[in-house]
């Protein structure tokens, strides 16, 4: 194998999930991500790590939906899985990024909303997120596979002790600041985020961070006011969504409009009341990541670009003992900062054009 598939696992058990000797870890594996999960395996049996290893896919998550009538109840046995898991590692990588392109959207709402208590179960755990780079994440990336195998060590072999520093500085903004502004094409919006902590998500649990690769600093807002377009094109449970206009009064989404899919986002705000609420305002910082992949994962992080996510408020974002935003999703949208765009916090501007003034 390609030497940098034992650096990726590496990274991943060491830096990002911190596994100790006699920790109990469930490792997610998608189709295409045999060769990183042999080598997950391989690091954890070396910590001496406990190993369950589950498989994960679209595909076969699509041919259960289809089939099903759409009450769904509460897989208490995953639950108990998850209870009693102290990692947990799930390694992306499919057949077809679009896999569940044609399932009814009430459906993908009513299956992840009766999931609500194994996802929290399983954010409890030390999780961590990632993708093997596949041949059909490249396809999605309109990337040639050697290309985008480039790309993807790019973003996630990282000096991540450095990127950390580098992130603590606008992370200390975001602490001290009560309000952010976003001014685009499209965009002007605030915020509030007057006693929120932000995460400097430098690729590790220890960061409060749980995807690789990472690089943002994000927070939960609230008190959303103003009008956004995300002009970066994205895919949504498989379908391709681009010009997303989102109205906010109160702090809730009054009116939505998209150039298209915006069927898709229909049914996004119709999951919960959660879902027309902010959980997320983060900031790409990793400039390893300098193009569009349509992979949310990678294109959040992309250096130049802020993000907005509906639904859920992570919990390290929040005053101790305080609820944030509940939902069933969390589905992150982008805005592209590179040019004629301000980012002000507390009236100061604190990124112009993509680049930082601090």
């Amino acid at each position: 194998m390609d030497e940098r598939v034992y650096d990726h696992a590496e990274t991943l058990v060491d830096w990002s999930a911190r596994v100790e000797e006699g920790d109990d870890v469930v490792l997610s594996v998608g189709p295409a991500a045999h060769d990183l999960a042999v080598a997950v395996a391989e690091a954890l049996g070396e910590r001496g790590a406990n190993l369950l290893a589950t498989y994960s896919s679209e595909e076969l998550r699509r041919a259960y939906l289809q089939t099903s009538e759409g009450e769904f109840e509460a897989p208490d046995h995953e639950l108990a899985l998850y209870e009693a898991t102290d990692v947990v590692l799930s390694l992306g990588g499919g057949r077809n990024t679009n896999a569940m392109a044609d399932v009814p959207g009430e459906r993908r709402q009513s299956y992840r909303s009766a999931r609500t208590d194994v996802r929290e179960a399983r954010y409890d755990t030390r999780w961590v997120s990632t993708y093997h780079p596949t041949r059909s994440l490249a396809q999605q990336a309109d990337m040639a596979y050697e290309e985008y195998r480039e790309f993807a060590y790019d973003a996630i072999l990282r000096d991540w002790d450095s990127l950390a520093d580098e992130m603590a500085e606008v992370k200390a903004v975001l602490d001290e600041g009560s309000e952010v502004r976003i001014e685009s094409a499209g965009t002007d919006l605030t915020m509030s985020i007057e006693d929120r902590t932000a995460v400097n998500s430098a690729a590790s649990v220890a960061y409060d961070s749980h995807n690789l690769p990472s690089g943002e600093v994000f927070t939960a807002p609230e008190a959303t006011e103003g009008e956004v377009l995300f002009d970066i094109p994205m895919t949504i449970d498989g379908e391709a969504v681009e010009g997303v206009r989102l109205e906010f009064e109160d702090g809730e989404v009054v009116s939505h409009e998209a150039d298209r899919g915006e069927d898709v986002i229909a049914d996004l705000l119709e999951t919960d009341e959660g879902a027309r609420r902010l959980g997320e305002l983060g900031i790409g910082m990793n400039r390893g990541i300098d193009r569009y992949t349509d992979t949310i994962l990678f294109d959040e992080k992309m250096a130049e670009t802020v993000h907005l996510a509906l639904g859920r408020a992570y919990d390290a974002c929040l005053p101790e003992g305080q609820s944030g935003n509940e939902s069933a999703i969390h589905t992150d949208m982008l805005i592209d900062t590179s040019e004629d765009s301000v980012l002000e916090v507390d009236g100061e501007v604190v990124q112009r054009d993509g680049e930082f003034l601090l």
